[in-house]
């Protein structure tokens, strides 16, 4: 069973997103799974961080997760983005796209269960409430879109706990 254990709103500075769009045809069995596999096979997320040049978690702590991007809006299709945040002016490998982000605050919830039976994930309705509950209201950017992630900081997940759970972080801009 899955728990929301912890509330709490970040600042980041300006960033760039860098990573590759899916839609909801790239699923497999309703999952985007096979993509991230695909991510670590080719090991895009080394290449990502090679672009930036520094220490990434000298940009904030969780710099240095790797991002499930979430864009949604109204009339348009979905979009799942796999990527880094990066500092803004990172170069851009061939392949890849980029999306900018201003210095934003962020909402943050922490969703504590089992990673291998998909029970933490799924759960960005309730995290949108719990921010609210908490005040923190999520926003939509200025062309009315909803931008949320998934962030898999690997100190959270890489090391279940004794119950055999880890932690994913869902954020919103607030």
């Amino acid at each position: 069973m899955y728990e929301i254990i912890k509330v709490y709103k970040q600042q980041v500075p300006a960033l760039r997103f860098i990573g590759k769009k899916y839609g909801d045809s790239d699923r497999e069995n309703g999952w985007f799974t096979a993509k991230w596999d695909e991510w670590s096979r080719n090991k895009w997320f080394d290449l990502v961080d090679q672009e930036c040049g520094i220490n990434v978690r000298d940009i904030f702590e969780e710099a240095d997760a790797s991002i499930g991007l979430l864009r949604v809006k109204d009339g348009d299709p979905f979009e799942y983005w796999i990527g880094k945040f990066m500092p803004a002016g990172t170069p851009v490998p061939d392949g890849f796209d980029c999306i900018e982000f201003p210095a934003s605050t962020l909402g943050v919830c922490w969703v504590y269960g089992k990673e291998e039976n998909e029970e933490i994930f799924g759960h960005e309705p309730e995290c949108a409430k719990k921010l609210e509950e908490a005040g923190y209201p999520v926003q939509q950017d200025k062309d009315g879109v909803w931008w949320h992630f998934e962030r898999y900081v690997p100190s959270r997940m890489n090391s279940p706990d004794e119950k055999g759970n880890v932690i994913l972080d869902i954020c919103y801009f607030i």
